[in-house]
């Protein structure tokens, strides 16, 4: 046997070549053998090398092969040996097989736990050992005891080689004690205050409460970023040649705290001089500038200055030109301290949709989305259009996303549209139960699909039993009847419910349809007949005869056939839960189509949403109703009753109206007086309302509110009292239904109805 140049590694056999002897060039190879190896098969290796017996032996072919086995990554050397034998030469590749990782054990840990520290490694059990990938796993799991504060955490290593060339490798873990930052200094800083600035960063300074909010923790890419933050701040208020340098931080003397330093030089702020335009424009200088936020002798601002880019890329991109580009020209005027800007417009060419094609949707039809793209093949590209498209996708209440994105088409002026959506279940049929402080105990089951059959149809089998009511329904509606824009549906019900005074049975059904007049408007109408009886309710107290109630409000069956009709402007970004835009409406409703009862009603609701700070969400409501009299008195459950988690919280539910007092007897025949509440013929009522995330994966929000109103028959009243309250809750999107707890607290509670103390109000599950 002859090793050929001493066995030298083969990353050095590359180099120099191994093949000396001329006598060799002519040396036929009998059989090709691989030896060392326990775990990778040799039939695996023979395969990635290219000589064969019968090929001629040459020190390059020898040298490629030594290269190919390498590239398996199994293997930390090989090297080629020759063996002469009876039959002729025989190559021997010896290889020596990388170590496995058999076990990874952790010491000194307790902050962390095992878990959490093994998914930070760059390998894993049974996996090829690597100084490398042991190197990169200590900086990894440094890094996990740095963002949780424990900054001088030291991570040691043991990797030791069992008889079997595996591996156990040991992480040695001194934790060290938590440190926080102590101290963010700040220099140079002149037009903002330090409590300004520090506002702005996610790194915050230690404080008493650090061990529950996380302040004080040191991480390094926050706090890079927070750099940056206080930079777009400075260029958002006309500081345009603002430097922030890059953070200090250092470990105390004592090694117990860190401190943070920023410098900044702030420059002098500047504002916006002239506004101009040049390119190829398409609508006149004066109507493009009356779309821009920025204006001459305001503080210039970054933000909006993107921000005007971005309409004015829009109102290129919704007349067909995809690619327009609005570049930004400025000049400065360091005495003046003025910016020029001149938005140059290049509109590139005119585009048109090619294609749209729908991805991830196996249940929803195709043409539920289509409907909703406010594209069309063939026609023009429209950026206003994709992003209502995604808008009116999301509002279907459908898909947990939905994308809408666009790709080349088959030449440079055509683009296709993508539409990727990702379905959620969208039918439920539940068996449960639930709480309101009206109806008290529910027990309900139901069968909803929001999307029947893939048509988007709306369909729904409920019931609910309670002990102050009984409600079934059945209904089917249809959004795009006939595939039309038209709305049509049907409900078929009947409910029981017992009042303070009188009980209530009805039996209804009614045919709806609608028609929206754009995607932020909508009209619907509705045509009712419901059987309805009113009764003395089953309670404590019973008033003395009927002829009492009778001259406050009839008792007995009446009908009543109605029209209704309501117009619906909704520009909120998310209709399933909207955090800016308006939704008002107006409705009118008309009994008297036949029919017993005879009324008119209008309403009209005003709600704005508006984002405060991130995801803390302001909205204010008001309402306001009338209701009339057609030919004769309206019937006392088609009044209006405030009170309760619907209007006034903290007031009793449907006791904000007039009163009347009656003679009554107890269960012991002993007479007493007994308030009903005879409903109100106006009203009005609103709230002002912030809402926050307090678990936001888990759906559950934080509310603070703000409740008036009064419903009344005489307008003198309608201020005498304005009842008013205030309180907090919490809402979550449980798997139930929507629940609301709310404490409600008057400001001015009503002597004899309401508590001087709050009202607890709770709802959850569908309430039908």
């Amino acid at each position: 046997m002859s090793r050929i140049n001493s066995i030298v590694p083969a990353a050095l056999i590359a180099c120099i070549g191994w093949w000396a002897p001329a006598h060799a060039e002519d040396e036929k190879l009998v059989e090709i053998r691989i030896q060392g190896n326990r775990r990778i098969e040799s039939a695996a290796i023979l395969n990635a090398i290219k000589m064969r017996a019968g090929d001629t032996l040459t020190g390059e072919k020898s040298d490629a092969d030594i290269r190919a086995i390498y590239k398996l990554g199994h293997f930390q050397d090989v090297q080629a040996v020759k063996e002469e034998s009876d039959k002729g030469v025989v190559l021997v590749y010896l290889v020596q097989e990388k170590a496995i990782v058999r076990e990874i054990t952790f010491e000194g840990n307790k902050e962390i736990s095992t878990d959490k520290l093994k998914e930070a490694l760059e390998f894993r059990l049974n996996s090829v050992f690597s100084t490398k990938d042991l190197a990169k796993s200590v900086g990894k799991i440094k890094k996990l005891y740095g963002d949780d504060g424990y900054y001088l955490a030291d991570v040691q290593t043991e990797a030791k080689k069992t008889a079997t060339n595996d591996m156990k490798v040991l992480f040695k873990i001194t934790e060290g004690e938590k440190i926080l930052i102590t101290e963010i200094r700040l220099d140079g800083n002149k037009a903002f205050s330090n409590s300004k600035i520090k506002g702005l960063m996610e790194t915050k300074e230690k404080w008493f409460l650090s061990w529950l909010t996380g302040a004080g923790t040191y991480k390094e890419e926050v706090l890079k970023n927070d750099a940056l933050l206080i930079t777009d701040h400075y260029l958002n208020n006309g500081y345009i040649n603002i430097k922030v340098g890059e953070p200090v931080v250092k470990l105390n003397e004592a090694k117990t705290a860190l401190d943070v330093s920023i410098g900044i030089t702030e420059g002098e702020q500047f504002k916006i001089g002239a506004i101009a335009f040049k390119g190829e424009l398409l609508d006149p200088e004066a109507s493009l500038r009356a779309k821009l936020k920025s204006e001459p002798g305001s503080v210039f601002n970054r933000s909006i200055l993107r921000t005007d880019i971005g309409v004015l890329t829009d109102v290129y991109g919704d007349k067909g030109y995809a690619f327009a580009t609005i570049n930004p020209l400025t000049k400065l005027d360091n005495e003046k301290k003025t910016v020029d800007m001149t938005f140059d417009v290049d509109k590139g060419e005119l585009v048109t949709i090619e294609r749209i094609t729908i991805a991830g949707n196996p249940k929803t039809r195709d043409k539920v989305i289509r409907r909703e793209v406010r594209v069309t093949e063939g026609g023009l590209y429209n950026s206003s259009g994709l992003k209502r498209s995604k808008q009116n996708l999301m509002n279907l209440g459908f898909f947990e996303e939905a994308n809408v994105a666009t790709a080349k088409g088959s030449t440079s002026n055509k683009l296709n549209v993508n539409v990727d959506v990702k379905e959620k279940p969208t039918g439920t049929f539940s068996i449960g139960g639930g709480y309101s402080s009206l109806d008290g105990f529910i027990a309900q089951g139901s069968v909803q699909q929001a999307n029947f059959l893939g048509l988007g149809l709306k369909a729904n089998l409920s019931a609910s039993l309670g002990g102050k009511s009984q409600t079934y329904a059945l209904g089917l509606t249809d959004p795009h009847f006939m595939d039309t824009k038209w709305t049509l549906g049907g409900d078929i019900y009947r409910s029981e419910r017992e009042y303070t005074d009188y009980s209530r049975k009805l039996t209804g059904a009614d045919i709806k349809g609608g028609y929206p007049i754009s995607d932020s408007v909508g009209t619907f109408m509705m045509y009712k007949y419901e059987l309805k009886d009113i009764l003395k309710p089953s309670a404590t107290y019973q008033l003395l005869s009927d002829a009492d109630i009778n001259g406050t409000y009839p008792l007995g069956e009446t009908t009543t056939s109605a029209v209704y009709s309501s117009i619906t402007h909704n520009s909120t970004d998310y209709r399933m839960d909207p955090s800016i835009g308006f939704i008002n409406s107006i409705s009118a409703e008309y009994a008297g189509l036949g029919g017993t009862n005879k009324f008119a009603r209008f309403i009209t609701d005003h709600t704005y949403f508006h984002p405060v700070y991130k995801k803390l969400i302001a909205s204010t409501k008001i309402t306001l109703g009338y209701v009339a009299e057609v030919g004769q008195p309206i019937p006392i459950d088609e009044k209006f009753y405030l009170g309760g988690i619907g209007s006034l919280r903290g007031f009793q539910s449907r006791t904000v109206s007039p009163t009347s007092i009656l003679f009554a007897k107890d269960i012991n025949g002993n007479r007493t007086n007994e308030r009903i509440y005879l409903g109100g013929e106006k009203e009005f009522f609103g709230n002002i309302e912030l809402t926050f995330p307090l678990i936001a994966e888990a759906g559950l929000k934080g509310v603070l509110f703000y409740d008036y109103g009064n419903s009344f028959t005489d307008t003198s009243k309608a201020f005498n009292p304005l009842l008013t309250s205030y309180g907090f809750g919490i809402r979550w999107a449980s798997p139930m239904g929507p629940l609301r707890l709310e404490y409600g607290i008057p400001n001015n509670p009503r002597t004899g109805i309401d508590s001087t103390g709050g009202r607890l109000e709770f709802s959850i599950g569908s309430m039908f």
